[in-house]
């Protein structure tokens, strides 16, 4: 009997902390980020997100400087 008792309280313990750390688990929980566009820079070639990128007149630059450059 005490042996019975014994393993249902260390089932239980096991499932308490399993249960706890899925809880805990962040990426759980995170929405996932919807895939982007990607671009090149038409001045160096660089690829980086087109939310990230400045446009002017259909092109993409990485930074302001080649957009001046390429201007």
């Amino acid at each position: 009997m005490s042996k019975l008792l014994t393993l249902i309280l260390v089932i239980v313990a096991v499932w308490s902390l399993a249960k706890g750390f899925r809880r805990k688990d962040p990426s759980r929980h995170a929405p996932e980020a919807a895939p982007e566009q990607m671009v090149n820079c038409h001045y160096c070639g660089l690829y980086l997100p087109q939310s990230e990128a400045l446009a002017e007149a259909g092109k993409f630059f990485c930074c302001a400087e080649h957009r001046r450059r390429a201007g």
